[in-house]
């Protein structure tokens, strides 16, 4: 009981920060713009994705090996962190 009280206090101070526990699949392009998702791989390359502040994009790949950066920063990307695992956080505000 305590735990949900705290995620929802948290959630209404921090929406863009805590995770809700069910997370619907967005579709492949509903975030990405096609010369980003290009830039990705393509969109079977894509695992998850989501938005965790207005600036920043967390994506989930496949296969990492398969991003284009220089296509990333002419789409618009204006930095690209590639982590572990597969995860690529794309930066696509100032």
């Amino acid at each position: 009981m305590f735990e949900k009280l705290q995620r929802a206090f948290w959630k209404a101070l921090t929406p863009d920060l805590v995770a809700e526990t069910v997370l619907a699949e967005p579709a492949a392009d509903a975030l990405l713009a096609p010369a980003v998702l290009s830039a990705l791989g393509g969109a079977n390359n894509l695992k998850s994705q989501q938005r965790v502040a207005l600036t920043r994009i967390r994506v989930q790949l496949q296969d990492p090996a398969r991003v284009d950066e220089a296509a990333l920063k002419a789409a618009g990307v204006a930095a690209v962190m590639i982590l572990t695992g597969g995860v690529v956080h794309l930066i696509t505000g100032q």
